[in-house]
């Protein structure tokens, strides 16, 4: 079996009280970095403020770095934040915490083993071929293995952090105070409601034996589409902190940038019909628009579908207040947008007229590749930066009610990764075509 080398792989602590002294030291070392900046600025004449003594990039580096190490929850407030608060972030913090999707660091072998013998029992390496001690990926929650089983079965094994399950409303908890007594996040961005909803959707992916479930759940809804692939669970390997699966290959979806326009055509066809499908048809959707969570077999011409975990059920009245909004939108019908949205849970009592007027006003623009008549082609469009405009623009009115309810921030947080990836990839989509399947 191959090893891998721990010399610069610190073990991920695990207690609930390292944790928390981890990140006492790290806004320690906040304030240090504060009192060395302020004492650089005020030798060369200037007087700072605070605030820009906290938002120095050393210091929004303590942070990132000290995020990365803990993993789990404290790892997905920093994902979260970077990917739904991004633009309301200083530039340094928003650049600094976007590695943190893809710059985790995996676990040193002596802890992998605790966690292996502890799940599987001593020995259990004796049901193995080969194991590759060498993650695959290493993200939020666990890491992903190669294995080969002495009776023939190639698996892909997602093995959960120690500690993870146990610290995660502390954890968020944690690091939303340090977030907030450092100064890295701006007074006036209310996102306890998104801390809240991490706390949930963390608790939900680290089940992975939930997540089996889900895998089954989208093999049973998709089997009369062979247009997708998806894994399959293998239960005498599956544990409440290891999910077995059947490993498949495939290239990641956003190596397909240069492939040839048909292939990216094809490839977010698939996607988007699929949104649609989630949300009217099966009122279930994978809401992490993680690209890493799809990848593309070329031979095939099969998207392989990946990672359940964040798997949200939508009740119908949501599930038809979209439908309401988006045929609205295509048919520029205001009073069916409004009926639409009011139902999902947008607009309260004290809400204004024109704060109303404003919010279908954004509702129209992300609908736009619903209302083209033809392919819509998002490679030259505008339409995320609009988007992200208009947005910044109501929320941060000074007045502005907030926040959206939990089943629509989930789902537009997956539609607009599904935009990015789509102007990623410059495709051209019929998407009011995919839409109209499921028109009223």
């Amino acid at each position: 079996m191959s090893t891998i080398d721990e010399k610069h792989n610190a073990s991920i602590p695990a207690g609930r009280f390292a944790r928390m002294a981890r990140l006492g030291s790290l806004a320690t070392g906040v304030a240090g970095g504060m009192i060395a900046e302020g004492a650089r600025q005020l030798a060369q004449g200037n007087r700072p403020k605070v605030s820009d003594l906290l938002l120095t990039p050393a210091n929004a580096k303590r942070v990132a770095d000290e995020l990365a190490r803990l993993r789990g929850a404290a790892m997905k407030v920093g994902q979260l934040l970077s990917m739904d608060a991004g633009d309301m972030l200083p530039a340094e913090l928003t650049d600094i915490l976007s590695r943190l999707r893809s710059d985790a660091k995996p676990m040193p072998l002596s802890q992998l083993a605790k966690v292996l013998d502890e799940n599987w029992g001593k020995g259990w390496n004796t049901r193995f071929q080969q194991f590759s001690f060498q993650p695959l990926a290493a993200a939020s929650i666990g890491q992903v293995h190669s294995a080969h089983t002495k009776d023939g079965r190639h698996l892909a094994l997602k093995i959960q952090y120690p500690g993870v399950r146990e610290s995660i409303s502390s954890d968020v908890d944690n690091v939303a105070a340090l977030l907030r007594i450092s100064g890295l996040i701006p007074k006036g961005i209310d996102y306890q409601p998104l801390l809240e909803e991490a706390k949930q959707q963390l608790h939900q992916e680290a089940d992975y034996l939930q997540e089996a479930a889900y895998i089954r759940r989208y093999q049973e809804l998709l089997a009369d589409s062979p247009e997708f692939a998806l894994t399959t669970v293998h239960d005498d390997f599956t544990t409440v902190n290891i999910l077995a699966m059947t490993h498949i290959g495939g290239v990641p979806i956003e190596s397909l940038a240069h492939a040839p326009q048909e292939e990216r055509d094809h490839v977010m066809h698939l996607l988007l019909g699929l949104l649609f499908r989630e949300i009217f048809s099966f009122r279930l959707v994978q809401t992490d628009p993680n690209f890493a969570n799809y990848r593309y077999d070329r031979a095939a011409q099969q998207l392989i579908l990946l990672d359940f975990g964040a798997t949200r059920a939508y009740p119908e009245s949501i599930a038809e207040g979209y439908r309401q909004v988006m045929q609205g939108a295509v048919q520029r019908d205001r009073a069916m947008m409004d009926a639409g949205a009011a139902q999902i849970g947008f607009f309260q009592a004290f809400i204004k007229p024109e704060q109303r007027a404003a919010v279908l006003d954004l509702f129209e623009q992300a609908c736009e590749p619903l209302r083209w008549n033809g392919v819509y082609d998002f490679g030259t469009s505008s339409l995320a930066s609009r988007i992200r405009d208009a947005g910044m623009a109501l929320s941060m009115e000074q007045d502005y009610w907030h926040t959206p309810p939990a089943d629509a921030l989930f789902l537009h947080r997956k539609l607009g990764g599904l935009y990015l990836l789509a102007a990623k990839l410059r495709a051209r989509v019929d998407v009011a075509g995919l839409f109209a399947a499921h028109l009223s």
